[in-house]
């Protein structure tokens, strides 16, 4: 029900803006609304406590609903045709912050419409900070767990409380008061009010979608390419890190932080070979346009967010693959970036290291710290546990798009811009992933709900055990 509401703004804007037909999105409202009333009336005096196993199906059924009733205003608009499998794949890319899209002639689309995709893309962010630091501890499934000592609200309990709704407040409140930042210094750089507020959505919540075919690139600004940069960076960053700085209203927190370090270490290391694979080809005419763009597409693809300001996939061969391979890194645990997350792939190295050193020591008992804590044993399983399955299931999406006739390049690329929620592609989804057929719009919109949903909350589901009482 209160999804519905979601649809009021797209319909305001597009009074304002004169757009010729909202229908679809008054059919949308009363559609969401009616059914969420059908399905909260039976049980609205219902009083039982969730449990722990139930957090699993609270936060696919999350996506996965809401998903589905985000596709009705594309699928009723009577501006432009659209099949289901291309309104389901633009909803759940928008909805999970993944940024891929299969839209066409974006510059000519209602306004209504360009501006419900990017909300999307903000209530997906929203959700995903709150689902990461407010659930995905409790679920023990490797990383976020390490954050239970400093993140507000119920992650030491061992069932859902109301208390979330406290911890998603605290959240939202920074959530906000970085998107107005960024709507403040869109308008500074010259964006008109609809375009700075769509930008905003998009940057901050590390989406990718724009208002325009070319995406950020349309506007040519440094000052919108930086601006941009700042807040994706921002978004990037665990919000339970930025919750402890305004807490303690100190930025010595950031520095402090392991994981904040390896994010702008790995950053800046592929920063500095992009600048200097380009500076080598002459791909830009001077050293500040060099700068300006391969800084720009380091930040955007890192932090998942697949916002463009040139086409990085002309760029000498090693920079596109080595991009692609860094989304696999993604933001930091508690962001609304994807990927693995920069605190796994520490503790991947660490642990990695470890064992080089005990061939050489096999008796020596030595400890995995972050933040100078020892890690528990327990999280280092789980998050080979979950780097193990990664991999079995981005192998299997691939093969699966192969099967269907791609070639390798788009294959790969395809799959890892999904289930890394990046956004971004080579080969036939370079521009846009309207080319796909039907079967692989399904099958890697389910690719973005699993690396959405940290793969394991949505595996669990199929386990028998799951269902037994």
């Amino acid at each position: 029900m209160l999804f519905s509401l979601t649809m009021l703004p797209p319909i305001a804007i597009g009074e304002l803006m004169g757009d010729p037909d909202l229908s679809n999105f008054w059919w949308g409202f009363g559609t969401v609304l009616v059914a969420g009333l059908l399905l909260w009336v039976p049980f609205r005096q219902c009083r039982n406590e969730l449990r722990l196993r139930d957090g699993y199906l609270i936060a696919v059924l999350f996506w996965v609903g809401l998903s589905v009733a985000a596709t009705i205003p594309l699928s009723l608009s009577e501006s432009f045709d659209i099949s289901l499998a291309n309104a389901f794949f633009e909803t759940v890319s928008g909805f999970t912050t993944t940024g891929a899209t299969v839209l066409v002639g974006i510059d000519s689309l209602p306004r209504s419409i360009n501006f419900y995709r990017l909300e999307l893309h903000w209530l997906g962010g929203m959700g995903m900070i709150v689902l990461a630091v407010a659930i995905l501890p409790m679920l023990g499934i490797g990383g976020m767990q390490l954050y239970k000592a400093e993140a507000p609200g119920p992650v030491k309990d061992s069932k859902l409380t109301p208390r979330i709704t406290e911890t998603a407040r605290l959240l939202w409140y920074i959530y906000l008061m970085l998107t107005l930042i960024g709507i403040g210094l869109f308008l500074l750089g010259g964006m008109t009010w609809f375009d700075a507020v769509c930008h905003a959505f998009s940057a901050v919540a590390t989406g990718g979608f724009s208002t325009h075919d070319s995406s950020l690139g349309f506007f040519d600004s440094a000052f919108i390419d930086y601006s941009a940069m700042f807040l994706m960076i921002m978004g990037g960053i665990s919000f339970t890190l930025h919750f402890t700085v305004l807490h303690n209203k100190s930025i010595k927190y950031y520095w402090a932080d392991s994981e904040l370090r390896v994010y702008l270490l790995i950053m800046l290391l592929v920063w500095l070979i992009s600048m200097i694979v380009l500076m080598h080809h002459k791909t830009y005419p001077d050293f500040f346009s060099t700068l300006r763009y391969a800084s720009f597409q380091v930040v955007s693809i890192m932090t998942s967010t697949g916002l463009l300001t040139t086409d990085f996939s002309v760029w000498p061969t090693l920079l596109p693959v080595l991009l692609m391979f860094v989304s696999f890194v993604g933001g930091c645990a508690g962001s609304t970036g994807g990927g693995l997350k920069v605190i796994r792939f520490l503790l991947l190295m660490k642990q990695g290291w470890r064992e080089v050193s005990l061939l050489t020591h096999p008796h020596a008992h030595t400890h995995i710290k972050v933040n100078g804590e020892p890690v528990p044993e327990t999280v280092t399983r789980a998050i080979w546990g979950f780097f193990s399955m990664y991999v079995a299931v981005f192998t299997i999406f691939m093969l699966g798009m192969m099967a269907a006739g791609h070639d390798q390049v788009t294959s790969f690329s395809a799959v890892t811009a999904a289930l890394n929620n990046m956004g971004v592609g080579l080969g036939e989804v370079s521009s846009s992933f309207s080319g796909l057929d039907d079967f692989t719009k399904w099958w890697l919109a389910f690719a973005m709900l699993m690396g959405r949903l940290e793969l394991f909350t949505i595996l669990v589901l199929f386990s028998p055990s799951f269902w037994r009482k």
